[in-house]
């Protein structure tokens, strides 16, 4: 049986592009998806560590850097993330797969370790550690079964589906037997983001990583923790940056674009929006 981390990286994200090219610490040649596959390292349970990039020459700098660090990579499509990690799977003869972004800089190989640990244990087809007591966004871990990667590679048809891999196995429960790995308390901090979306969240692992890489480039997830909690206004950093997330009706949309509307104090437009969401609401009676 094979364990492998599979890294999902390109750097056309829509929110940050070459975000997994910035430097971290800043100034420090080191490159975000440099850190990533440094820190998977640690990992005493994988066996093999894997990048997933896409064909598009963009990506090349993401194969360079893969070759520098002495890890594999594998290129697909760039719109199709599950093909991708499946088609990669497949190759690399993979029978369990650890997914991994390579946006979160602060990936923790003792969690990858526990969460590859409870998941054998649990003998289910997929692991997360991001359901019903998450951790802190940025530490997440996944850990699909190469054939229930595979099943869910020839049922996901929705072009959502195809580009976050696992949003269809959590939707569907009852095709598949998925293991909840619940945050002890002191890594239950839902608010804190330690994953990489925008310049906000650049600028707070920017403040991490300049306390603490010099001293001990493996410093942990719960040493970042309890450093943040200590103070209040590193938090504000990034405090207001919203997760993208699928919303499953044209209602749900409105009632987010009111929200967001409200926090810029869009007024006109979102009293628009509220009459336009109450007459969908009058029409659904």
């Amino acid at each position: 049986m094979k364990i492998g981390a599979i890294v999902q990286a390109r750097t056309t994200s829509t929110r940050l592009p070459k975000k997994v090219l910035k430097e971290l610490p800043y100034g420090s040649g080191i490159t975000v998806l440099e850190q990533v596959i440094r820190r998977l390292k640690k990992s005493k349970l994988l066996d093999e560590i894997i990048v997933a990039t896409t064909t598009n020459p963009g990506d090349d700098p993401i194969v360079k850097i893969s070759e520098k660090e002495g890890i594999k990579y594998f290129r697909g499509s760039e719109k199709n993330v599950l093909e991708r990690y499946y088609q990669c799977a497949k190759e690399n003869k993979v029978d369990i797969i650890v997914r991994i972004t390579s946006d979160c800089p602060c990936v923790d190989w003792n969690i990858v370790d526990k969460s590859i640990a409870f998941h054998l244990r649990s003998n289910v087809d997929y692991t997360s550690n991001a359901i019903s007591k998450p951790y802190p966004l940025g530490l997440g871990v996944e850990i699909i079964n190469l054939t229930t990667l595979e099943r869910t590679f020839y049922l996901a048809c929705d072009t959502f589906h195809q580009e976050h891999v696992t949003t269809f196995i959590k939707e569907n429960p009852s095709f598949f037997s998925i293991g909840d790995l619940m945050a002890p308390d002191d890594y239950f901090y839902p608010n804190i983001r330690l994953t990489l979306d925008t310049i906000h969240d650049y600028l707070l692992l920017c403040y991490v990583f300049d306390n603490f890489y010099y001293q001990n480039p493996f410093f942990s997830s719960l040493e970042i923790l309890r450093f943040l909690n200590k103070k209040e206004w590193p938090l504000l950093i990034n405090e207001g940056e919203i997760q993208k997330r699928r919303l499953n009706s044209f209602q749900e949309e409105l009632q987010e674009a009111i929200q967001l509307l409200n926090k810029y104090d869009l007024n006109r437009v979102k009293l628009f929006l509220e009459n336009l969401l109450r007459k969908e609401q009058w029409g659904q009676r």
